[in-house]
């Protein structure tokens, strides 16, 4: 059996790294995780970072020192490894932005067999997308470019809507559990959404490491059990707690409307839902194998949470 590749993950302490370290680690790669020294030191006096890497420490994952802003120290993470997944700040533009940095240090290793950007969100090659998302996904793409532009072998990761992000709340901006009265509704709630719990949307992005289907390829997280519409969604919540909602739907034009006057970073939360549950830009296009896979398809053998499921934790 061909070893397993060594992986580099950057932002690992971020929202999807951490569950990106977890699952790389469980699945015995040799795991690295490039940690900036001003973190490690901030850790002490934040509890939840420090017990984070610990669980690293713990797992067995290599911690290397080093930062997106220092080139050296980059070059030398990335030449101990075969395989680099970034999950910097999935909303920070500038973050975003800044894995040119990333490219810069691959090239110059010239060792890595793959690169995942940080993308983990709807495919920013197929979107119709309104400011500010519009910034957000253009830097997504102009990511890809660079990388195809280099040369360097890729996969992205298309996983769709986190479900801690956008099922916990029935995606009502500022809730933290899922409302048992009234719930507002983005358009007529028809276009389809797919939601995917993070250790999911980690593992498969694992498996598709060493996996030469994926090579050069989108790998899209569309398992079908979890493709539902808004109003599909709370039919399904309605059913597991026995009641009705108040549906209050905003229409297009108030919506595009809530987002020019909605502060940072709602505006983003709204525009995305647009793109989603008005535009159905997560489910109005075929993956065609001439760019993409579907990882439930590719990887039968991960038992995936179900949305049905996942929501019954709140009932």
């Amino acid at each position: 059996m061909a070893e397993k590749s060594k992986i580099l993950i950057i932002g690992g302490t971020g929202y999807i790294g951490k569950f990106i370290v977890e699952a790389s680690a469980k699945s015995g790669h040799p795991t690295f995780a490039l940690i900036r020294e001003e973190s490690m030191a901030s850790s002490s006096s934040n509890p939840a970072k420090a017990k984070l890497i610990q669980s690293f420490k713990n797992s067995g994952v290599t911690l290397l020192h080093g930062d997106l802003y220092d080139h050296q120290s980059l070059v030398k993470a990335i030449k101990l490894v075969d395989v680099v997944i970034s999950t910097v700040g999935h909303t920070q533009l500038a973050l975003l932005a800044d894995q040119v940095n990333i490219i810069a240090a691959i090239k110059e290793a010239g060792t890595v067999k793959r690169f995942f950007p940080s993308e983990f969100g709807n495919d920013c090659d197929r979107v119709h997308v309104v400011e500010p998302a519009k910034t957000l996904l253009g830097i997504k793409a102009r990511i890809r470019r660079t990388v195809e532009a280099e040369g360097i072998p890729y996969t992205y990761v298309s996983s769709n809507f986190f479900a801690g992000y956008f099922l916990t709340n029935l995606s009502q901006p500022g809730a933290t559990t899922p409302s048992r009265d009234k719930v507002a509704i983005l358009g007529d709630g028809n276009p389809k959404a797919i939601f995917n719990q993070e250790e999911d949307t980690a593992t498969y992005t694992i498996k598709a490491v060493d996996d030469p289907r994926t090579l050069n390829k989108i790998l899209y997280v569309r398992p079908p059990d979890n493709i539902y519409s808004f109003n599909e969604l709370i039919s399904l919540w309605e059913k597991k707690i026995g009641k009705t909602l108040e549906r209050l739907h905003i229409p297009k034009e108030e919506l595009l409307k809530n987002i020019q006057e909605a502060p940072n970073p709602e505006n983003l939360t709204l525009a995305i839902g647009h793109s989603v549950y008005v535009e159905g830009d997560q489910t109005n296009f075929k993956i065609e194998p001439s760019f993409g896979l579907e990882a439930s398809e590719l990887y039968p053998d991960v038992k995936y949470t179900t949305v049905d499921e996942y929501l019954s934790q709140f009932v």
